[in-house]
């Protein structure tokens, strides 16, 4: 599957789940509450039928929603202030949650009274539904159920899908020893930019910069671990890394993406961002840390290997470093040439390492 589409359905996927859940409990508490009273006025007797239909349809609702803020309304949204986004949102959501119930209550109503969507009794019923207090239960849980998921999107892009699934399944809940790949890519006259951007227009700067970087990254299947004022850090598990490439091409497809930009970065902030990187594989020790906030943390020489070699980028005359241990495990590419530098020694090590630049044989157009 598209590294892309496959991310947009591991974020989407979980809303659906969230309002499938929700759903569920808040209809098992309707069903054992009435008991063997009558339902009241407007209100759907939920039968077997009703049941699976509703779930499905609080399930299909729910994915709407995960589409529209994965997809659309966080860019949509983005350059509002908080309160305007909030009463943007809320009058987004009313519209699509009166549309859904609208579409799914006669459904409903000819389950429950085992006829066709033509009977006057199924349209006699819907309009007692807006009349009746039913409407106010099904508002009130549509409302629980958007503002759960909305949190939940929260949490998810302030720690990251990877990070917060391997929180929810406990993968790193004790610490794992795995071999995974780093690149550290650092932009080249950061504070040349800064000085000139201020303070203000260089945070925005940064944020295009890493806005940009962010679709090459989830192609090549990378995950971000670390941003580090104008430095990002990205890993790989050593089988997604060497895959296609993935950790080579990776860089190159950030080139071309910053490329395709120079004309907005030059119109917007008079200056273009260039970055170099470089990249090294190793053994880690992998797990949640931290007493007043968790995070996933990589520790091992690995990493500080791997900021060592990027530190060499411009004696080096090189924009991309490779380290003969990762390189001799990539696979050959005819259009990418990898030019030995020879041994050298990094700041702080004793042993030497085997350096190489790497380039594109067909540089993208």
């Amino acid at each position: 599957m598209n590294p892309i589409l496959a991310r947009n359905w591991r974020r989407i996927l979980p809303f659906g789940l969230i309002w499938f859940v929700l759903g569920f409990f808040f209809m098992a508490n309707d069903y054992f509450a009435l008991g063997d009273n009558p339902v009241a006025s407007g209100a759907i007797d939920p039968t077997f039928s009703v049941l699976v239909f509703a779930l499905l349809a609080i399930f299909s609702l729910g994915l709407l929603v995960g589409i529209f803020e994965t997809l659309y309304v966080n860019k949509l949204f983005r350059n509002f202030s908080f309160i305007r986004t909030i009463l943007s949102k809320f009058v987004l959501y009313s519209m699509l949650f009166t549309l859904m119930v609208g579409f799914s209550y006669p459904i409903a109503a000819a389950l429950e009274l085992d006829t066709d969507l033509n009977s006057p009794l199924v349209w006699f019923k819907f309009r007692q539904f807006w009349q009746s207090d039913a409407l106010y239960g099904t508002a009130i849980q549509l409302l629980f159920s958007l503002i759960i998921s909305l949190i939940y999107a929260e949490i998810r892009d302030n720690l990251g899908d990877s990070v917060l699934l391997n929180i929810f399944t406990g993968k790193y809940h004790k610490p794992i020893q795995e071999e995974r790949i780093f690149m550290f890519v650092d932009m080249k006259d950061s504070t040349t930019i800064a000085e000139k951007l201020g303070h203000v227009s260089y945070f925005t700067f940064l944020q295009q910069y890493y806005n940009d970087m962010a679709e090459p990254i989830v192609k090549h299947r990378g995950e971000v671990y670390q941003y580090i004022g104008d430095e990002i850090v990205i890993s790989w598990p050593k089988a997604k890394g060497i895959a296609y490439n993935n950790a080579i091409n990776c860089f190159f497809a950030m080139q071309k993406a910053m490329n395709k930009r120079d004309t907005f970065y030059i119109n917007t902030y008079g200056v273009v961002p260039k970055f170099k990187a470089a990249l090294h594989m190793g053994m880690v020790t992998t797990g949640e840390l931290g007493a007043l906030k968790k995070e996933i943390v990589f520790t091992g020489d690995v990493l500080n290997t791997t900021a060592r070699i990027q530190d060499l980028c411009n004696n080096l005359k090189s924009k991309l470093l490779v380290s003969e241990y990762l390189r001799m495990a990539l696979k050959e590419e005819t259009k990418i040439e990898f030019v030995p530098k020879g041994a050298v020694e990094l700041k702080g090590k004793q042993e030497t390492v085997n350096l190489y630049a790497v380039h594109k044989k067909i540089p993208y157009s």
